[in-house]
């Protein structure tokens, strides 16, 4: 039986974060405290993390993107996502911050993985250092020249846009895809930061991205499934695309099609939940696979309509964006 939510949802979807640690520190997901993540003994293990994803392929899951913290921190993270691949996954990809990433490519692709995010917040090595709090720049960018030359390639990079802060290389990122023949999306800076920081004022809203692009270079839409995040456009005149995330100004909610794993065994409906569901107690107390798919059939029968950012009572999550996997 498929996975459905209370408004027909089909969900197919899967996020697995398989740890809360990461090698960054940047300004919009987490702390300063590189020690701010929880003892190991708290985490699903491998085992734990391929036995849900199997109950949860079992249910319909078709794509599953493995996500951190930073996921290539954690060792034998390739070697779990070789089993994934084994278990039927269709789509497997991965979020990274690109820093260990040329190191691990090889491996990766040789696990069956079949897609890559990087981030990348400044194409400036200064910029970068303040938005990261880090001096990684370079591997990074030997990540994704690594990337794209495998067969993940075209590779998706991501850069979440802040007002004041990174917001006047718009232009730059796109030319960056063009020149580099790679998909550079664009991310609305959504209220998951740690410091808690984040005012609408912010936002530099996709819209607004889109507009300043087209000033200088023409777009083709591309089409896309109802239920992807990101609205896609191709230059018109030679390589390269984009992806516009408009989280905040223009929420997809509606076709929803993601649940999320947490590094520490709780299932997530929304990045925006106010609960999370205790599948770890499941795992870890004798409670059949019959049963664990029960409870998520539940859980997942009452995923949120929508994260409900524009709404008055909106709360944040107490969860900010490194504890939940993005």
């Amino acid at each position: 039986m498929s996975l459905t939510d209370q408004f027909g949802r089909a969900i197919t979807d899967l996020r697995i974060s398989v740890t809360d640690k990461c090698n960054f520190r940047c300004v919009y997901c987490r702390s300063a405290d590189p020690e701010n993540h929880k003892p190991d003994h708290e985490l699903l293990s491998w085992p734990e993390l391929e036995r849900i994803a199997r109950i949860l392929i079992g249910l319909g899951i078709r794509k599953i993107r493995i996500t951190g913290g930073e996921p290539l921190v954690r060792p034998g993270v390739e070697d779990f996502m070789a089993r994934l691949k084994s278990l039927g996954v269709r789509d497997l990809s991965m979020t990274t911050n690109g820093h260990l990433l040329a190191d691990h490519c090889d491996r990766l692709v040789a696990a069956g993985m079949n897609r890559i995010n990087i981030s990348l917040d400044s194409l400036d090595p200064a910029k970068f250092e303040k938005i990261t709090r880090t001096h990684s720049f370079n591997k990074v960018m030997a990540g994704i020249d690594r990337a794209q030359n495998s067969p993940l390639r075209p590779v998706k990079v991501n850069a979440v846009l802040v007002r004041g802060l990174n917001d006047d290389e718009v232009e730059a990122f796109a030319a960056f895809a063009r020149e580099r023949d790679l998909i550079m999306r664009f991310i609305e800076f959504m209220p998951l930061d740690a410091d808690r920081h984040w005012t609408r004022e912010l936002v530099v809203p996709a819209a607004e991205v889109q507009r300043r692009i087209e000033a200088r270079w023409k777009l083709e839409p591309l089409p896309h499934e109802r239920s992807e995040t990101a609205r896609k456009f191709r230059f018109a005149d030679g390589r390269g695309e984009i992806g516009l995330i408009a989280s905040v100004t223009q929420p997809f909610c509606g076709f929803c099609s993601r649940i999320r794993i947490t590094a520490d065994g709780k299932l997530r409906t929304c990045l925006f939940s106010k609960d999370d569901h205790d599948l770890r107690y499941m795992v870890r107390n004798g409670h059949t696979d019959a049963n664990i798919a029960d409870a998520i059939r539940a859980v997942v029968n009452d995923k949120e309509e929508g994260h409900r950012i524009n709404q008055s009572d909106f709360v944040p999550p107490s969860r900010t964006m490194v504890y939940i996997g993005g």
